[in-house]
């Protein structure tokens, strides 16, 4: 019966640092998976409003306003927008123009990621090139892991030229799940992602992007976040990509062909 106790004295310990760090196991600004990186692409570094009068910082590439369409790159929940010149400087080569924002909290930012306020920054970066007069139907979200959960939101029931979601999850819920099997994630989590209910939402093009090695978001994930969506979709599906996927010249292709159908 001491046991018994003990066991359960300790699990929920667990459960209430779980419930109360979460957040710090969500998100991880100051995590650096790449280094060296030299940025071949011009850019502005920009300062977008949010609502709550943060001011999230943004590299902006403009091409042609006019003739282009424009992408928006909501990255994932690790690292600074340096990370992500190695997938950037390969849109020097598309007929595209394109603004990444960093999240609240993330690459000098003020403020706490939280599943709201990421929806907020992506909203503030829509309304910023609406302010330059990029229209809602001219634009394209590309969902980098995390990011998926917010071009997903964002792109409901909307007019975008086109959505990209690179390495996808059903909901954050179904992810935390794989990670920790014997709590109640359920209940105790707070930023749900819940892309497998929003999905159905989404009437723009989709362009579905996963490996089946991803080892963090299951390859199951991706491709049922592709069998849920809406037509026309079109999936990038490889054998040995990881959860940062190959930036090769397949991917490239694939990525290439899906900015061109929309125009």
């Amino acid at each position: 019966m001491q046991l018994i106790l003990i066991i359960f004295f300790l699990y929920s310990l667990i459960l209430v640092f779980l419930y109360f760090y979460q957040r710090s196991l969500l998100y991880h600004p100051n995590e650096n998976n790449y280094s060296g990186d030299e940025i071949s692409v011009g850019i502005e570094k920009v300062k977008i409003s949010s609502s709550d009068n943060l001011q999230i910082l943004g590299w902006y590439h403009e091409k042609n306003l006019k003739d282009f369409k424009t992408l928006i790159f909501f990255h994932g929940n690790a690292g600074s927008l340096e990370n992500r010149i190695h997938k950037i400087n390969h849109f020097r080569d598309m007929d595209i123009n394109f603004l990444i924002i960093a999240w609240r909290g993330f690459s000098g930012n003020n403020g706490k990621p939280t599943e709201q306020g990421l929806y907020d920054d992506g909203k503030s970066a829509i309304d910023w090139l609406a302010k330059k007069g990029v229209r809602e139907k001219d634009i394209i979200l590309y969902g980098e892991s995390l990011g998926t959960g917010v071009a997903t939101h964002l792109a409901q029931n909307k007019n975008f030229a086109g959505i990209i979601l690179e390495t996808p999850f059903t909901s954050m819920i179904d992810a935390a799940k794989k990670f920790y099997p014997y709590i109640p994630v359920s209940l105790l989590l707070k930023d749900k992602f819940e892309n497998k209910k929003k999905i159905k939402n989404i009437n723009s093009p989709i362009l579905v992007m996963h490996g089946e090695a991803d080892q963090i978001v299951p390859f199951s994930m991706g491709k049922k976040i592709y069998e849920i969506a809406n037509e026309p979709k079109y999936s990038y599906f490889t054998k040995y990509d990881n959860h940062m996927m190959e930036y090769d010249e397949n991917l490239l292709k694939a990525l290439k062909s899906f900015l061109d159908s929309l125009n």
